[in-house]
């Protein structure tokens, strides 16, 4: 096998990958034709195989027919591909381009074309050139070179990514096409050897990945990591090929036949130290060319893992921000996380922007938010642009794109704690004007899932130390509670004697006769003997909030017992009446009196409904506050009956009812929906699931705010065993 024929080789398989690739990744009309320039291509290197093993004139001259027909249409989608990019309306040139291409392949297979081959390079046959092919090299040139211009103009008026993808087609076309060219030359009587052929595979490898993958490697490092590898892969092949062809009858003097062991030798040598001299020389340039990028890169990756420690959620986030801001050095930086009581994610902290409005937010539905979350992916803006103009009827993509727009941002990253979208990281244009690198967004989406852990432990800290001050706050009242017997002993010693100091002032006032006193005094008496009156009165009901205060403090002594239902709820009414206003409820009890009993512990009981009572008090009290109704007053039903072994009873109120957000949370220690954290401890009703749990009853709510509240509870009769 010749050189010519390898570089075929090496073409048709590395076209053939390409075009599996395309079409297995590839998902627009501009990945599939860019697919068939490379079957073009493909057509073209499997001609060059086969005209290289050709050993008959005739059997090379078909095989150069055959490959004549992919150079045509490579430029045909050449041309197609370009238009594409430039998103040209005019559809005139391109019938054109397809109209010649299909005229020359009909005259590729006539005299008119190639009249015959000859031998070159004592390697292969080379087709001659006749008047039709003469036309068709001026008329394929010129569609390349028009091509390229299209595109230098879209380029100008392109921005950073786009402009860099283009670079990346130019610096393709370069390298591909410059080698390409000495196939042409040969056919001119210039007899260059066309090892050109080899460098068409990276012309269609680097054009791949930039139509194809839209997060590029700046250019400046591609053209610096290619230049090497060509240099490289050119040292490998050409001095064994030098050594085989001019220093041949050298090596025959020495070693005879054997004379191929020395070129073999050193490409066997070259072969095995090339990728080592690669590596060592790419990492070298590398290095040189990205030493900003990985200071800064080396920063933030030791930013992430110092953040762990920051226990103050707002040092915390303003710190991220700056980090980022100062040592990446963008235009702005901003985080947004999720408030998961109203389902949107609000911006958190922010740094060296005046684009975003103070209050900021996106629903946790939006298109942006869904994207994230879908793909786990950072979004890059103008990769999104190049996307929707490849997918113009993804309505999707295009509502994320303008939500990218509207804050001005060209990057956003998303930060997740397992899967969970805990927020997302925004961030402006880079001040150099260079663009994000794959490192860069690798790095950032490190940070942003470190920042994540950050921020949940330091939420959870936050709310420890709330959930500490509620428990506190909690023991203080049931210290309250334990020192209720004593507090009502001390009570109603005052009380006591406050009532025989009145009863005895009372007697005497009663037995004193003051018939011969004077009108003045006898009003006087009279205020008096009412005053002592009004004591006792007093005295008295102080005596019976004193009794409640007991009653609903001491735990329950005689555990389980059968008892009426009504009873329970004229307990928790006796006992409401002292801490909210009944008289501004309207109570209203649907109970029949012959109803089964219940076997409960009534202190319990008494507490759950007192409770309730409570809750609904204040539910109405607001309602009238926020939604300030003509003629409201708040109500109360409370409707028992009996259902198969159980008691269902439900407990409805017209208050203010419970926003659906809050509806999974009811049940949870220290959770409040009550204005003021000062009118409830959030310990309610997660006490009466408890005490209904351990009735071996089951208690639902059903709640529609600005309506009222509706809860169901079922306890067992009496009877059940």
């Amino acid at each position: 096998m010749n050189i010519f024929s390898l570089a075929g080789l090496i073409l048709f398989f590395t076209s053939l990958v390409l075009v599996i690739v395309i079409f297995r990744f590839g998902k627009t009309y501009l990945h599939r034709i860019w697919a068939f320039f490379n079957i073009s291509v493909l057509i073209w290197g499997i001609g060059c195989y086969f005209i290289g093993r050709s050993s008959i004139p005739q059997e090379a001259l078909t095989w150069w027919r055959i490959s004549q027909i992919g150079v045509i249409f490579i430029a045909v989608f050449l041309y197609h591909v370009i238009y594409l990019i430039c998103n040209i309306k005019s559809k005139r040139i391109l019938f054109f381009v397809y109209l010649q291409g299909i005229i020359f392949l009909l005259f590729s297979f006539t005299r008119f074309f190639y009249p015959g081959v000859r031998f070159v390079f004592l390697s292969f046959y080379y087709a001659l050139p006749g008047p039709a092919y003469h036309f068709f090299t001026i008329i394929w040139m010129s569609i390349v070179f028009y091509s390229h211009y299209l595109l230098f103009l879209e380029f100008k008026r392109s921005k950073s990514r786009k402009k860099n993808q283009i670079l990346y087609f130019f610096f393709g076309s370069i390298v591909g096409f410059s080698g390409g060219i000495t196939n042409f030359l040969v056919g001119y009587g210039i007899d260059v050897y066309p090892f050109g052929n080899f460098s068409i595979p990276l012309y269609c490898i680097i054009v791949s990945y930039a139509i194809i993958r839209y997060r590029l490697l700046d250019i400046s490092l591609v053209v610096t990591r290619t230049s090497i590898f060509i240099v490289i892969y050119s040292l490998i092949l050409g001095v064994p090929f030098i050594i085989a062809n001019y220093l041949r009858p050298y090596f025959i003097g020495l070693f005879g036949d054997n004379w191929w062991l020395v070129p073999m030798g050193v490409l066997t040598i070259l072969a095995t130290v090339g990728p080592f001299i690669y590596i060592y020389i790419e990492r070298k340039a590398e290095n040189r060319l990205l030493r900003d990028q990985r200071r800064y890169q080396d920063t933030l990756r030791r930013a992430s893992s110092g953040m762990i420690r920051i226990r103050n959620l707002r040092k915390l986030l303003n710190l991220i921000v700056h980090i980022i801001t100062r040592t990446v050095r963008i235009q702005f930086a901003a985080i947004f996380l999720l408030d998961p009581d109203n389902a949107q994610y609000a911006m958190s902290a922010r740094r060296d922007t005046d684009i975003l409005p103070r209050q900021f937010i996106f629903k946790a539905d939006s298109p942006l938010v869904r994207h994230l979350y879908y793909t786990k992916e950072a979004v890059v803006y103008e990769e999104l642009q190049l996307k929707v103009q490849d997918n113009p009827r993804n309505k999707e993509l295009i509502k994320v794109e303008q939500q990218l727009k509207e804050i001005n941002a060209d990057v956003a990253v998303p930060s997740f704690v397992g899967n969970k979208l805990l927020g997302f990281l925004v961030l402006g244009k880079k001040l150099s004007g260079k663009l994000y690198s794959q490192d860069d967004l690798n790095v950032f989406s490190v940070l942003a899932n470190q920042a994540a852990l950050a921020v949940e432990n330091a939420q959870f800290y936050e709310d420890i130390k709330e959930t500490q001050e509620q428990l506190f706050q909690a023991e203080k009242m049931a210290t309250v509670g334990t020192m209720a017997d004593g507090l009502s002993h001390q009570i109603n010693n005052r009380f006591q004697a406050l009532s025989l100091i009145s009863g005895d002032s009372l007697d005497v006032l009663k037995t004193t006769d003051v018939s011969n006193c004077s009108e003045e005094v006898k009003e006087t008496f009279k205020q008096l003997k009412y005053a002592f009156e009004r004591i006792q009165t007093n005295v008295s009901q102080g005596g019976e909030i004193v009794r409640g205060l007991l009653k609903y403090s001491r735990p329950g002594e005689r555990g389980f017992e059968n008892i009426d239902f009504n009873k329970v709820v004229y307990g928790a009414l006796e006992m409401a009446q002292y801490k909210v206003r009944l008289h501004e409820l309207d109570i209203k009890r649907q109970i029949p009196a012959d109803l089964p009993e219940i076997k409960c512990n009534l202190t319990q009981l008494e507490e759950v409904f007192f409770n309730l009572i409570d809750n609904a008090y204040d539910a109405t009290r607001e309602r009238k506050e926020v939604l300030k109704e003509e003629n409201y007053k708040g109500k109360i039903v409370i409707s028992a009956a009996p259902r198969e072994d159980n008691l269902r009873i439900t407990f409805e109120d017209n208050g203010i009812g419970i926003k659906d957000k809050d509806k999974n949370k009811l049940f949870t220690p220290f959770f409040t929906t009550k204005a003021s954290s000062r009118k409830g401890t959030g310990l309610g009703l997660y006490v009466i699931q408890k005490i209904i749990g351990f009735h071996e009853g089951t208690i639902s709510i059903d709640s529609v705010y600005g309506k009222g509240t509706k809860f169901e509870i079922t306890l067992p009769l009496a009877h059940k065993k």
